[in-house]
């Protein structure tokens, strides 16, 4: 059985922030690509609540560039209750591409889909997705960063920092810990300290991140699915 893919993700910008310490209406991207933006986005590949997608490791293909802009996004005017437009500066990666590795884990919180638990079925239908470019849009860390995928070999290709030694990017954030996944009633987030070594970032285990934060309570709502449709 095999519950691995493996593709190539690009796009003409992207906006890879830390959501939980942005401040104000300015945006500035990291570096590089948080664990829950791949994630979020092998999820718009395939995804049902059977499983969870785990982010294995990437691969940065192009050199890292930011490009900034100019945007008026829009602001809610309580007092009035009309909308209005505000002046911000947005910090983009430009013209990036990286390879993906990623494997889905069976969701032990829900026994109720453990008929579900179909290993080969998921794989395939995850396989056909993923060649049909993804089953919802593909969004690169922000909704106008629109982005595209393929399947691809990880490790192939010429990469921009394949000859680079190891670096250091701090702290950074990984991850969301939801209590669909984590059964808890409370919504928290994970950091860890972001390495890279010729291009390829390893991604911690989102339990093994050294570094959690709460931040607010969250109600666990199951998502209801027809078992007709589960069972094969």
């Amino acid at each position: 059985m095999e519950n691995r893919i493996e593709y190539l993700l690009w796009g003409r910008n992207a906006l890879f922030t830390d959501p939980v310490t942005k401040i104000g209406g300015e945006k500035n991207s990291y570096h590089l690509p948080t664990y829950q933006a791949l994630k979020g986005i092998t999820e718009s590949i395939y995804w049902k609540p059977t499983f969870i997608w785990v982010i294995d490791k990437v691969r940065v293909m192009k050199k890292i560039q930011s490009e900034s802009k100019n945007v008026k996004p829009l602001l809610m005017d309580g007092q009035y209750g009309s909308n209005r437009h505000d002046l911000s500066i947005y910090t983009y990666l430009r013209d990036v591409a990286y390879q993906v590795q990623a494997h889905f884990e069976w969701n032990m919180k829900r026994d109720d889909l453990a008929a579900d638990r179909n290993e080969n079925k998921h794989f395939q239908s995850a396989i056909r997705m993923l060649e049909k470019g993804g089953r919802r849009d593909i969004f690169l860390g922000a909704r106008e960063c629109q982005g595209y995928v393929e399947p691809c070999r990880f490790g192939e290709s010429k990469g921009y920092y394949d000859s680079e030694g190891a670096l250091s990017y701090g702290l950074q954030f990984h991850s969301f810990e939801y209590p669909s996944e984590s059964g808890m009633e409370k919504l928290s987030a994970r950091f860890w300290q972001a390495n890279v070594k010729g291009g390829v970032i390893e991604f911690p285990r989102p339990e093994s991140c050294p570094h959690k934060r709460e931040i607010k309570p969250m109600a666990w709502e199951k998502i209801k699915v027809n078992t007709e449709e589960v069972v094969e």
